[in-house]
């Protein structure tokens, strides 16, 4: 198995029973060279699957270089170049959004309060938007979450306040929003991310 960050594992559980298998000698042994076979047609597969991905995240990153944007969108931690690179292939140059709102709202990632008349239902997602690219930016939260000390302490800040906590899946999508907004500043403003900024907002912590 490949994890998000390319490294590759196995399932010691599956290499024990495979090999308690081979060394069966009640079972069928004329299948046992079919089965064998079949699996390397399996892992012949995967091998294809795997250089496939590697020559496309490569031609995605490429690209990202070519347009001078890797320092950029690398600059947000834990937001790796493969990562940025596919929700900029759902976005298109992110300069045609007036604002990050806007491109959170393409993605369906804005919450809308549900209105009839003079009821006002609880704000929550839609599913509005364009689904590639909610997906690219909600892949992304695993590795940023994890890397990125502003991502981690507002993901714990909303999944544990007292007043309208959210689910671990609702604050996942407001991290996936805000990695949204980020990639968008940094790339219309042509500045790194900044910690501070994505904390406190443009006005300096000591003035808020």
């Amino acid at each position: 198995m490949k994890w998000p960050d390319g490294k590759v594992s196995g399932s010691l559980r599956i290499a024990r029973n495979l090999f308690t298998a081979l060394s069966d000698r009640t079972g069928v042994t004329a299948h046992r060279s079919g089965a064998l076979e079949r699996i390397r047609f399996l892992l012949t597969d995967r091998d294809h699957t795997a250089g496939c991905l590697t020559d496309v995240e490569t031609r995605m990153t490429g690209v990202l270089d070519e347009l001078k944007l890797t320092g950029l969108v690398t600059s947000i931690t834990g937001l790796s170049a493969v990562g940025a690179a596919a929700i900029l292939a759902e976005t298109g140059d992110p300069t045609r959004f007036t604002t990050a709102r806007a491109l959170v709202k393409h993605a369906g990632l804005a919450p809308r309060e549900k209105c009839s008349g003079t009821f006002t239902g609880r704000a929550k997602l839609t599913g509005q938007g364009r689904p590639g690219l909610r997906l690219a930016a909600w892949r992304t939260v695993w590795g940023a979450r994890r890397a990125n000390p502003v991502y981690a302490a507002r993901y714990r800040h909303l999944t544990t306040r007292t007043t309208n906590k959210l689910t671990p899946t609702q604050a996942q999508a407001v991290i996936a929003a805000a990695i949204l907004r980020h990639l968008h500043a940094v790339i219309t403003t042509g500045r790194s991310w900044d910690p501070d900024i994505a904390t406190h907002g443009a006005t300096p912590a000591a003035a808020a």
